[in-house]
């Protein structure tokens, strides 16, 4: 896994500077038009062996990452926290697999998830979604030989990430990680 150094927004893509706080349409539009930069998706040095990232500035104080996924890597199961979020498929395919179930935000440490709480979506070059807080997914690259490239926002910028595990239907909160712990 290796880091790269922060890209300023206006290197990233344009956007309209607004005093208001930015809502997952602002975070979902920042990140269409920045994944449509041919050079800056260009730029991110990719690495075979694990997930490469360059911190961008995003909107109106949010925080935002263009990220290269080699083939079969994988966030895990993971959530936000407080923040609302967006991510697009710049280069290759993601999926992502995430819960339709709003889940206790503290005081737990393994649930049982009901039936029929599993989303799965394919995210092709140009497509991505806007989420809200503590939504729970994971993110991963599949191909066997193809890198995808993503970019991603969140507001406000990420005051922590959960990390979980699944076996079958029970998910069980096994970290939390602060900023420090990915800057």
């Amino acid at each position: 896994m290796s880091v790269s150094p922060s890209v300023p927004a206006a290197a990233a893509a344009p956007f309209s500077r607004t005093p208001k706080t930015p809502t997952q349409a602002d975070l979902l539009d920042f990140v269409r038009r920045t994944a449509a930069d041919a050079e800056l998706i260009a730029s991110l040095p990719l690495d075979p062996e694990g997930r490469t990232w360059v911190r961008l500035e995003g909107p109106g104080g949010s925080e935002a990452w263009l990220i290269g996924w080699p083939p079969g890597t994988g966030t895990g199961w993971h959530d936000h926290a407080d923040s609302v979020g967006a991510f697009l498929t710049a280069a290759g395919e993601l999926k992502e697999n995430s819960l339709a179930a709003r889940l206790p935000t503290d005081g737990w440490k393994t649930l049982e998830l009901t039936e029929g709480v599993d989303r799965e979506r394919r995210l092709s070059a140009g497509q991505g979604r806007g989420f809200g807080r503590h939504h729970v997914h994971e993110v991963l690259n599949e191909s066997r030989d193809q890198h995808a490239i993503s970019v991603h926002a969140y507001y406000p910028p990420l005051p922590q990430i959960r990390r979980y595990s699944r076996t079958g239907q029970v998910l069980r909160l096994e970290h939390v990680e602060r900023p420090q712990d990915w800057q």
